[in-house]
């Protein structure tokens, strides 16, 4: 027989196996996240972008709040070009040989300190010898002009007040102020200031948009975890069940799938975008200034080694969290199922001891692992402020020496923040990643689970109206652990239309041997056969066809009674009716407000015994040529059992039925009877003659008259 899909062998036991095992689970929804990982790419790249842009936008206007250096230091050397050291000893002896200027003029030349003296008291023929008249950028500098720019700034060559220095260029000569005066290029700054606000639009839309599609993608790969745990649940036999808390399954598809969920969408792609906002803002920074890129990454080492030894402690105890709440589910759907049981027998005090353990074993587990993961958030930002007080020391140090410009500070600036940021938002992905490891951990162990065999291949069909209802069981041997078998060699020929009831005290294996009749475990050994074919050759759902089933726990679901008893058919509202008529709950059920349409609720005051009731006529309901009754009348009183009892000769005329039972005094009618202790059938045929006998039978049966 083809075994049934395992899904991967391989465990996920640590973060990098957990995340490439969801990563496989997530096929589906590659393409998508293909999507948001560009698009988070290119708004981390986009917003890279920006600072070298804002130190462009930063230097223009700065350039129009000052003086324009440049032109001011060539017109400075222009003007001065005749009154340095090589030039005026030889411009000075000429002017003393020139025959057109007066002696008076030469004897004030003689005596003028240029030093110290101001230049405007020179005479003009002097004037005119020292300084040449030039045109520049089509602005003619006149020599009076020169003169005067000359005369001002000798007066503030030794001045430190900004104000009186910048009072004294107002006056210097429009011509040469006209080209050093602040002046802002506007159309410059406009359009820098057009391309940074589409810059960081575009960069918002492909975030807004990346989110979306992450928020879609986390939502629907839940659904789609959801619906294979649902048909998982369907194709796990019943020995998971039998050895799992109904508690920790419910938290592994409640809680486990909701992490997951919300850490993906939380996670993924902020990660992405924090990685590409790192290693594009390292690049971007060497590519504006080596020295200060140095400065700031040393400055961030640390921030690395503090989040590797964080995550390398932190995992454990996320996937402990998950573990433990499974526990505490557990307990509390326990406690809370048998409310009533618990407070009967005074158990509060242990349910509470229980509840303050498990409860306290969550607690250190979120305490440890939210402690260890909360560290980095304000270690990052540590880390980002002294970067930033580094750039702006090294920074400044620079400028002053000429190195870079103001601009450059401030791109530095965005880029060490670009460059610290994602180490926060690295390390908050990362723990988030750590909590979608633990859960996706219990929640593909689950989907990873052994299913019951594949019955893709069987063919073999048994028609329903078609079953004469003949059993033969031919050497069943069975045992939930192979070491240790509870059925131990089961023989027994049933004709179609018999009454069979199988009797035995507690754990003799009755309802064992019920489990394997309807193929919810597999014989170890030997055949099973209905109508002369092998229960092997027949899927469940075949089989599960073939009989009704009424067990001893009721099971009704929230919904109307209607639905509750025609539950998986669709029977009339008369056929319900006559059954609820048979059962003898019909005037129960005419007592509700609604009748048939009553909600049935967990809170409302139906006894265990109408819910039984009911669930024998849901039984009634299904036309199907094989019956088993499990203890079906074990929750009526004696005189509804009484009329339980006619309806079940109704019900079990015309059908091979099974009947278990420890009240003896419903089965003395059986055509035959099994007496089973220890998995082997010690005794069998009807009451009188088991009677008769005065074996094993008769001892249980006297033993239930006994004072």
């Amino acid at each position: 027989m083809p075994r049934g899909n395992r899904g991967p062998k391989e465990k996920p036991k640590d973060l990098k196996s957990s995340i490439k095992k969801l990563f496989t689970y997530l096929k589906n929804f590659r393409v998508l996240i293909f999507i948001s990982i560009i698009l988070a790419t290119l708004g981390a790249i986009l917003s890279i972008i920006g600072p070298n842009k804002l130190s462009d936008l930063t230097d223009e206007i700065s350039s129009g709040l000052v003086i324009n250096q440049k032109n001011m230091e060539e017109i400075s050397k222009k003007v001065t070009s005749n009154l340095t050291e090589d030039k005026m000893p030889i411009i000075i002896s000429s002017i003393m040989m020139d025959s057109n200027i007066s002696d008076t003029d030469k004897l004030s030349l003689s005596k003028f300190d240029f030093k110290n003296g101001d230049i405007k008291t020179l005479p003009l023929s002097i004037q005119n010898k020292l300084f040449n008249e030039f045109t520049f950028n089509k602005e003619v500098i006149s020599v009076s002009d020169q003169v005067e720019f000359v005369s001002i700034m000798s007066s503030i060559k030794t001045s430190k007040d900004s104000n009186l220095i910048y009072s004294k260029l107002d006056k210097l000569p429009d011509s040469i102020k006209n080209q050093i005066k602040p002046k802002m290029n506007l159309n410059n700054i406009k359009n820098i200031g057009v391309f940074l606000i589409t810059l960081y639009l575009l960069s918002a839309l492909f975030n807004l948009i990346q989110g979306f599609i992450m928020s879609v993608v986390s939502n629907r790969f839940a659904e789609e975890l959801r619906d294979k745990i649902s048909v998982k649940i369907n194709k796990l036999p019943l020995k998971y069940y039998d050895s799992k808390q109904i508690g920790d399954i419910l938290s592994r598809i409640t809680n486990d799938v909701d992490t997951i969920s919300q850490s993906m969408n939380q996670s993924l792609s902020s990660l992405v975008g924090a990685i590409t906002l790192f290693i594009g803002s390292i690049i971007m920074m060497f590519v504006t200034n080596g020295i200060m890129a140095i400065a700031a990454i040393v400055s961030s080492l640390i921030g690395f080694v503090f989040m590797f030894i964080v995550l390398s402690k932190s995992q454990k105890y996320f996937s402990k969290r998950q573990v433990e709440l499974g526990k505490l589910n557990s307990h509390i759907e326990e406690v809370y199922s048998a409310h009533n049981i618990v407070k009967v027998y005074n158990g509060k005090k242990d349910a509470k001891e229980k509840f303050d353990k498990l409860n306290k074993s969550v607690y250190d587990c979120n305490r440890k692992s939210q402690f260890l993961s909360g560290l980095m958030p304000p270690m990052m930002g540590f880390i980002g402020n002294l970067s930033y007080v580094v750039v702006c020391v090294v920074g400044a140090s620079l400028v002053i020496n000429g190195n870079i410009t103001f601009g450059v500070i401030v791109a530095f600036i965005l880029y060490a923040r670009l460059f610290t940021s994602p180490l926060s938002q690295i390390a908050q992905g990362l723990t988030s990643l750590q909590s979608t490891a633990a859960a996706s951990e219990r929640v593909f162990e689950f989907l990873e689970e052994e299913e019951m065999m594949d019955e893709s291949s069987l063919t073999n069909k048994i028609d329903v109206s078609k079953v004469s209802g003949s059993v033969e069981f031919s050497h069943v041997k069975f045992g939930y652990n192979p070491d240790k078998l509870i059925i131990k060699d089961f023989n027994a020929k049933i004709k179609p239309g018999s009454n069979i009831a199988i009797v035995g005290p507690t754990g003799a294996g009755k309802t064992t041997l019920v489990n394997l009749l309807m193929k919810f475990y597999n014989i170890t050994s030997g055949d099973i056969k209905i109508d002369g074919i092998s229960i092997n050759s027949l899927t469940r759902e075949n089989i599960h066809d073939l009989f009704i089933m009424v067990l001893q726990d009721t099971w009704v679901f929230n919904g109307t009674i209607r639905d509750n008893v025609k539950y998986n058919s669709n029977a009339t509202d008369e056929e319900i009716w006559e059954a609820l008529k048979t059962v003898g709950v019909s005037h129960f059920v005419k007592s509700l407000p609604g009748g048939l349409d009553f909600v049935i609720k967990d809170n409302d005051s139906i006894s265990q015994g109408q819910k039984q009731l009911l669930t024998i006529a849901r039984g009634m309901i299904k036309a199907s040529p094989l019956l088993i009754l499990d203890e079906a009348t074990s929750s009526v009183d004696t005189r509804t059992e009484e009329l339980v009892s006619r309806a079940m000769d109704n019900l079990t005329h015309g059908r091979t039925s099974f009947i278990i039972a420890h009240r003896l005094s419903t089965i003395k009618n059986a055509d035959v009877i099994f007496v089973m202790k220890d998995g082997d059938v010690i005794e069998s045929g009807s009451h009188d003659e088991l009677m008769s006998k005065n074996g094993f039978y008769s001892e249980l049966y006297n033993s239930q008259f006994e004072n």
